[in-house]
């Protein structure tokens, strides 16, 4: 949740970029399993990760024996903070690895809101940012572009009420799309 101001509905929340590289094997490497994956890649501590956001998981092999072969991250659905178990459809012809890729998911408010603008810092490289509803998987309501200059921002203000956000504000983005930003809702 962000801050209210005085005498306004509107709230604000800061966003600081998640800008972790991907790593094919931050979850598990190098593995056949028959069943479940053991938690022991470059991101894991005690059979178990937790990243600082919530990202999309990429699977790896080096075979072209392995298509219809799944690997499912138990529980979750698309976008991962926590991982602590993966199992697979069928073993693997050649090692497996689990990773983190650049796809990043920020709950930005759970609830109906009406986004009302955003003042945001962009990186060193371009992107768009993707307002949805409804978690990761929802429906875009706005997205908006980034400039590749760490000293350009961008202040973005939507007209009369905001947009309506059903069921929550979500922020998908890729890694480095920019630096930090601040988003008003109400």
């Amino acid at each position: 949740m962000g801050s209210r101001f005085t005498g306004s509905d509107a709230s604000a929340i800061f966003v600081e970029a998640d800008t972790n590289a991907a790593d094919v094997a931050s979850i598990a490497a190098n593995q056949r399993p028959t069943s479940a994956f053991t938690i022991n890649g470059t991101d894991a501590d005690g059979g178990a990760v937790v990243f600082a956001s919530a990202r999309k998981v990429s699977v790896t092999t080096t075979s072209t024996n392995d298509a219809g072969k799944k690997a499912t991250i138990i529980v979750g659905s698309l976008y991962f903070k926590t991982i602590s178990g993966a199992v697979v459809s069928a073993q693997p012809a050649q090692n497996v690895s689990l990773g983190m890729s650049d796809a990043v998911a920020v709950n930005i408010y759970g609830g109906r809101a009406r986004l009302q603008g955003t003042f945001i810092v962009c990186s060193t490289s371009a992107g768009i940012l993707n307002f949805v509803t409804t978690g990761s998987t929802g429906a875009s309501q706005l997205k908006l572009g980034t400039v590749a200059s760490a000293t350009v921002s961008r202040d973005v203000t939507i007209p009369d009420e905001g947009i309506l956000f059903t069921d929550g504000i979500f922020l998908l983005y890729d890694v480095a799309d920019f630096a930090n930003m601040t988003v008003f809702h109400a």
